[in-house]
């Protein structure tokens, strides 16, 4: 299960989640305050239809031993109140985690097991809930300036805003997460920070907005859905 804790972490979000341009009110001095970039985060992810984009994921801290990388490729969407998801780890090793909506499914190549268990349970998680566009960021975290150490040296639009989040209520899996987040409003970087100080570090890049608006239903079952080898261990949770 540390797998599947971990995973969801990452998840979030990054999750998730998950496009029209919203343009960003700037106070006269140029500053834009932390609530002000969360409101059209947040505009910008209620606009989505569905997103995909490469990441590459690195975890460290005492009790995950020597930091751990990996890579790959996620993609989002919405459609009817139901949101789907993927993520496909390219390395170190091959994993394929899945929702279709109703089921979430963790596949693990190395290990020749998939583990299945209801998506309703990924409505728990803070950081998928914002992805898939079924809770608000400002509903569920206080929304803070970043720590002194992650703050942008000089204020420029080319230079990514930086947010941190802290759970309103307390939470198992998450302690703080800080965001990166371009002027067209995108994340680029997500950073999340749980309770025994392992820190997930993911990276965002090669963005494409709504780039499934025209695929077919067939070609979105395919996407969201995996069938493992024959000689792979189900678990049923």
């Amino acid at each position: 299960m540390k797998k599947m804790s971990s995973l969801l972490q990452a998840l979030s979000l990054i999750s998730v989640s998950l496009v029209v341009f919203i343009p960003t009110f700037i106070q006269a001095d140029q500053t834009e305050y932390p609530e002000q970039i969360s409101e059209r985060l947040q505009q910008k992810y209620d606009s989505l239809d569905s997103l995909s984009f490469n990441f590459k994921q690195r975890s460290r801290g005492q009790l995950s031993g020597r930091p751990k990388t990996g890579n790959g490729t996620a993609y989002f969407y919405k459609s009817g109140g139901t949101s789907l998801m993927r993520w496909n780890y390219n390395e170190p090793d091959r994993q394929v985690l899945v929702s279709d909506g109703k089921t979430f499914s963790m596949y693990f190549e190395e290990l020749q097991q998939m583990i299945v268990t209801s998506a309703e349970q990924l409505n728990n998680d803070l950081t998928y809930s914002f992805f898939s566009g079924r809770e608000k960021i400002g509903e569920k975290f206080h929304i803070l300036p970043p720590e002194p150490e992650y703050a942008p040296e000089k204020q420029d639009e080319t230079i990514p805003k930086v947010i941190k989040l802290v759970p309103k209520e307390e939470n198992s899996q998450v302690q703080e997460i800080h965001l990166w987040i371009s002027a067209d409003s995108l994340i680029r970087r997500i950073e999340i920070k749980d309770h025994f100080g392992t820190i997930t570090l993911i990276n965002i890049s090669e963005i494409k907005e709504n780039d499934l608006a025209d695929a077919s239903e067939q070609t979105i079952t395919t996407l969201f859905s995996f069938t493992p080898p024959e000689d792979t261990e189900i678990i049923q949770q």
